[in-house]
C-alpha cells in the first residue's frame, strides 16, 4: 500500500513503509536530478519510513536543502540533520545550473488538528480575528505574497514589491501601499504582534498564510 508519494514534475514515485529512496547527481539514486551539476551532491537527500513516521533526510556532507511545508514557509536543513514529513512538503534542491523541487506527500495529509480550547478563566491570545478582511484586502495580499504560494521553480519567500504587485492587479502603487498599512494598522490595534516597523510586510506573510486568509487556490484569483 502507498503511503508516501515523491513527484518531480512528471514523475511520480509511490512508495510504501519498507521502501527507500534517494535524490541526487547519482544515477544510481531513485530520482536522478541532473548527473552533470556538480552542484549538487551525489546523494542530496532519502526519504525513509521509521517507527511510523516518514523523514526526510540531508545526506550530503556541505549542501544544505531547503524544506517548504504545506503553508509555504521555508526551512534550512542542514548537512546530517533529518526532519519528519507529516504534512505535504516541498524539497528544494539547488544545483549550479538549475533549482530543482520534489514534492513529498505521506498519505493521509492534509486533515489539520482541530484548534486548541483555552482553559477556562485564561486570557486569550490576541490573533486578529475580529478584524475583517474583505475581498480587496484579500487580493492585495496574494499579489504580494503569490511567491510564497507558488509551487518550484516560481516558488519565493519574500513580499513582492509594491508596484509588481499593483501592476499585477492593475491597481495603481499608491491604492495598493494603503490598503496594506491600513490593514496592519487594524491587526495591530487588535493586538498582533509585528505589524509595524522593521520587517512588518513580512510579518504580515506569515500571519495572513499562516490563519489561512490566503491560500494557493487563491492564486486562481490573479490568473482571470
Amino acid at each position: 500500500m502507498t503511503v508516501m508519494r515523491v513527484e518531480k514534475r512528471d514523475h511520480v514515485v509511490e512508495l510504501t513503509a519498507q521502501d527507500r529512496l534517494t535524490f541526487g547527481r547519482a544515477r544510481d539514486c531513485t530520482i536522478c536530478l541532473d548527473p552533470e551539476d556538480t552542484g549538487i551532491s551525489r546523494v542530496a537527500g532519502a526519504v525513509t519510513s521509521e517507527g511510523g513516521t516518514w523523514w526526510l533526510s540531508n545526506r550530503s556532507e556541505t549542501r544544505p536543502l531547503s524544506v517548504v511545508d504545506d503553508l509555504g514557509f521555508r526551512s534550512v536543513l542542514a548537512p546530517g540533520r533529518r526532519v519528519a514529513v507529516e504534512t505535504p512538503t516541498k524539497v528544494l534542491i539547488d544545483g549550479s545550473r538549475h533549482r530543482h523541487g520534489l514534492t513529498l506527500t505521506p498519505a493521509g495529509a492534509g486533515t489539520a488538528p482541530p484548534p486548541p480550547v483555552p482553559a477556562s478563566g485564561t486570557t486569550p491570545t490576541a490573533t486578529g480575528a475580529e478584524v475583517m478582511i474583505s475581498a480587496a484586502d484579500r487580493l492585495a495580499m496574494v499579489a504580494l505574497f503569490m511567491g510564497y504560494l507558488e509551487d518550484p521553480p516560481k516558488y519565493d519567500p519574500h513580499p513582492k514589491d509594491y508596484a509588481a504587485a499593483a501592476a499585477r492587479l492593475g491597481w495603481k502603487r499608491t491604492t495598493l501601499v494603503k490598503r496594506i498599512e491600513y490593514l496592519r494598522t487594524r491587526l495591530d490595534a487588535a493586538g498582533v504582534p509585528n505589524m509595524k516597523g522593521f520587517n512588518a510586510l513580512a510579518n504580515l506573510a506569515e500571519y495572513a498564510i499562516s490563519r489561512g486568509l490566503v491560500t494557493r487556490e487563491d492564486l486562481a484569483e490573479l490568473r482571470r
